[in-house]
């Protein structure tokens, strides 16, 4: 059962909407609360604007029925020192939000014998604004406080503003002005709505456009995972995934993965070769000791036990070099031991003929010391195969950064004979798996072709290198340089 948003296109789509979604609610919340702010600042500056005419009016000692209270129906008070309203606005039915709860001015005995307490400290509080004022000055200072109000059975929420004046026959006055909010109230509303409305909109834009997108973008995708599963089904590995000529992500992974087809296929015919190849080497000594105990067992006195044996060791070699061959195949990593080279070239030429090792002391690598031992015997049986005479091995160590080693030291054995040497065109082809040149193509005296690729196979997963060149002299000079330990 597949699993919810399994594609990358479903999870590239939601990520990109949440993310989209968190960006549009982070603005939106940030837009509303700027323009709240905006519009609550617009409305206390329109009641200020309000008080402060009515408060002008008080400070040129107009009568209270002239003053503009009743301006676009906006609430408005005057309250003495002692907290009595001395006049409001002529259809004012309510209020709140001022500290002053009356609608009707009020006697002066009235308000002092039943007035609210909690009214008249509250309008001292606010009347005490901390200014000192001159007769019809007006204070600097301004209160906002929010409230509500009923006009003529209308009620809505307002800002109020409140504005000391110091007047000469009537002390000191203070204005409540309010400036309705059901304009802010509307515009959050309206701003709101359109943000509910709209953001789902958008959402499915961009989902819908993502979704588009990232289908686009993966088709490439799509046809190289077709292609990959045809490649499977047929076992064909000369195929190749189609490169978009895009010059992006999705091409570099196409051209990856035909590379990698290349490496594949490259290593898949190397093993058929190397399986064809070994079944053609082991088919003659196998035949040829077929024939010979066939013979001996119909014939015991025709027995070639010699011959036999022989033909016995030969496989035995062939098999043990197509059993280390298969295990550096499968990447088998070397030992980290130390290793001598001077020692090991001294046990490697002993008891053979006309071998002669020059070698510095102290020349050690890391590795397997089978490995390398079985380097060393290819080589000098391949220069005792093409020798004259002499075979020289000279080990030596060399300092500073060299190519194999990267590092400060690197060790060098050369193995040369005095034979006639490799031709410059086939060099690199002697380290090929069962490649005999023509004047080793006895199966006899050339072996099976396998020594010198063992050899180049070893020194590579032990970090170095083996090539071949000429001695001055005109024979071959085998070179095996190995990191340093």
């Amino acid at each position: 059962m597949s699993r919810p948003f399994a594609s990358v296109r479903a999870r590239a789509t939601l990520a990109a909407t949440l993310v989209v979604a968190v960006a549009l609610v982070a603005a939106g919340t940030a837009v509303l609360l700027s323009l709240r702010s905006n519009l609550l600042g617009e409305a206390g500056t329109q009641a200020e604007r309000s008080a402060r005419e009515v408060a002008t009016g008080l400070a040129f000692a107009k009568p209270y029925d002239d003053l503009p209270l009743d301006v676009d129906d906006r609430p408005v008070q005057v309250v003495d020192e002692e907290g009595r309203l001395v006049a409001a606005s002529e259809d004012l039915e309510r209020i709140s939000g001022t500290g002053v709860d009356a609608v009707k001015p009020q006697p002066a005995a009235t308000a002092r014998d039943g007035g609210d307490d909690d009214d008249d400290d509250a309008a001292d509080d606010d009347d005490d604004h901390g200014e000192s004022l001159e007769p019809g000055e007006i204070g600097a200072r301004t209160t906002v406080s929010d409230g509500s109000a009923t006009i003529d059975g209308d009620t809505e929420d307002y800002r109020f503003a409140a504005v000391p004046v110091e007047t000469e026959d009537r002390g000191r006055l203070t204005v409540y002005a309010g400036a309705p909010l059901s304009a802010e109230h509307g515009a959050v509303n309206t701003a709101l709505t359109v943000m509910l409305i709209g953001f789902p909109v958008l959402l499915a834009v961009v989902a819908w456009v993502t979704w588009l997108v990232t289908r686009r973008a993966l088709r490439p995708v799509e046809g190289i995972r077709r292609e990959m599963a045809a490649i499977t089904a047929s076992e064909d590995l000369a195929r190749r995934v189609p490169v978009p000529d895009t010059h992006d992500e999705v091409a570099r992974l196409a051209s990856t993965t035909n590379e990698t087809l290349t490496a594949l296929e490259s290593s898949v015919e190397r093993q058929r070769r190397f399986v064809a190849d070994a079944s053609h080497e082991l088919r003659s000594p196998i035949a040829s000791l077929r024939t010979q105990l066939e013979v001996a067992a119909a014939h015991p006195e025709l027995l070639d036990l010699g011959g036999a044996v022989e033909d016995t060791v030969r496989l035995q070699r062939l098999a043990a070099d197509l059993l280390l061959l298969a295990r550096l195949d499968a990447g088998e990593r070397p030992a980290d031991a130390r290793v001598d080279l001077a020692a090991l070239a001294r046990e490697a030429a002993e008891g053979r003929r006309g071998v002669r090792v020059r070698a510095e002391e102290d020349v050690t690598v890391a590795g397997s010391r089978g490995q390398l031992e079985r380097v060393l015997a290819n080589l000098l049986d391949n220069a005792q195969r093409h020798a004259r005479s002499v075979v020289e091995v000279s080990v030596r160590r060399e300092e500073g950064p060299h190519g194999a080693g990267g590092g400060g030291r690197t060790a060098v054995v050369a193995v040369a004979d005095d034979g006639e040497g490799v031709p410059a065109a086939d060099r690199e082809r002697i380290f090929e798996r069962f490649v005999r040149l023509d004047a080793a193509r006895s199966r006899d005296d050339g072996g099976a072709g396998l020594g010198l690729a063992i050899a180049r196979d070893v020194a590579v997963r032990h970090g170095g290198t083996l090539t071949v060149r000429d001695t001055p002299a005109g024979g071959a000079l085998f070179e095996l340089r190995l990191p340093g330990a």
